[in-house]
């Protein structure tokens, strides 16, 4: 990868360079799978490996869950509820339609064993008692879905309920969903890995012992795939969110419509092997890490270093990352105060003359100005210059 500065100053910069000179091949189309709509990216940096209609959109059925999921994770995270807790199940929430956990009208079931029945079950009982419990009605907590749904960016999205059961202007995309099972992975670590279970019983330990399986056959069938979530209506189709991680790298799979329980895991899995065959995600730089240093004129110290506050990474098609170009752009004239994470310069990374990437880079210390003779001193030296 190539450095390059754009600055009036000869400022250090890191220069790295690889010598291959292999010829990159034409990233070839992403299967056919015959859904409606699909979408994958790399969860890591959210680059957009492959789509179809990405942003159409339409009936979520049981992918629904994965925003009950999202707010009951936001309340456990917060201390608003606890996983030993339990929960009186209530006669809606006992009469539900659809799959079940088979949670009994009156019972006390803990917030654990209702998550789940929920994400491994896909119970719409626990669905609803859940929603219940933490909001006081459904139609509260739909409320509450949908305000999480606008902070994290969904704005296609509109909830109506806790299950994903038929309801006017209830819909998403998948890419609302594909930010939304983002979001599960990179905030809940903890909760998340619950989406890998691959079958639970309840109630336990009775003669009314009832195991279900986790309707996502990737888990079987692919050991990298770790969650998330299936779905189906009439309406809606058959749906899969689907995660997979190999070699470091995370790949999330949306697939939207499609006619069959095989079709939407067939299709899955050929678009997550599309996205780890032909691309790759590296590490730029570490947070932290000095990239470069910039001169700071009247401060009380002459250089300041520069970086990223967060780790820095990039997904590009494998077997380009050794011809990324990057361009740092520095002001002419940087003068102090600049406080310690404040934007002092920008980050370009290319590829054959594409933009790939545009990112600040921060001062990594607080420069304060200097003393009277050094902001004298410097302003007769920026004078010339």
């Amino acid at each position: 990868m190539f450095l390059r500065l754009n600055s009036a100053l000869a400022i250090p910069f890191l220069l790295l360079y690889s010598a291959s000179y292999a010829v990159t091949m034409p990233t070839p189309a992403a299967p056919v799978i015959g859904a409606k709509s699909y979408l994958v990216i790399d969860s890591k940096t959210g680059h957009e490996v492959a789509a179809l209609d990405a942003d159409s959109q339409l009936a979520p059925a049981s992918l629904t869950k994965l925003m009950t999921t999202y707010v009951v994770f936001s309340a456990l995270k917060q201390g608003q509820i606890t996983l030993a807790e339990e929960v009186t199940v209530s006669e809606k929430a006992w009469r539900t339609e659809g799959s079940r956990m088979f949670i009994e009208v009156g019972t006390r079931v803990s917030i654990e064993d209702l998550m789940l029945g929920m994400i491994v079950q896909s119970g719409n009982d626990a669905s609803v008692a859940l929603a219940e419990h933490i909001a006081g009605s459904e139609s509260v907590f739909a409320e509450m879905m949908n305000q999480h749904a606008a902070a994290l960016g969904m704005h296609a999205s509109h909830f109506r309920n806790a299950t994903g059961l038929p309801a006017e202007n209830h819909v998403t995309t998948a890419r609302d969903l594909a930010t939304l099972a983002r979001a599960l992975i990179e905030e809940f670590p903890e909760y998340y890995k619950w989406h890998s279970i691959k079958e639970f019983t309840y109630p336990k330990g009775t003669d009314k012992d009832i195991t279900q399986s986790n309707r996502n056959s990737l888990l079987w069938r692919d050991d990298s795939v770790d969650g998330l979530k299936t779905g189906h209506t009439e309406d809606a189709g058959y749906c899969l969110v689907a995660s997979a991680q190999r070699d470091g790298m995370r790949i999330i799979s949306v697939v939207l419509g499609t006619s069959s329980t095989k079709a939407r895991a067939d299709g899955s899995q050929a678009l997550i092997n599309y996205g780890f065959r032909f691309f790759e995600t590296h590490l730029l730089f570490k947070a932290g890490h000095e990239i470069s240093t910039a001169r700071v004129w009247k401060s009380a110290n002459e250089y300041s270093r520069l970086g990223v506050l967060e780790d820095l990474y990039i997904t590009v098609r494998r077997g380009s990352y050794d011809k990324l170009e990057s361009t740092l752009d520095i002001p002419a004239i940087v003068t102090a105060p600049i406080a310690s994470g404040q934007p002092v310069a920008e980050l370009s990374i290319s590829f054959e003359g594409d933009e790939l990437l545009r990112v600040p880079l921060r001062a990594l210390d607080d420069n304060p100005e200097g003393s009277f003779w050094q902001r004298t001193k410097d302003g007769i030296s920026l004078w010339f210059e």
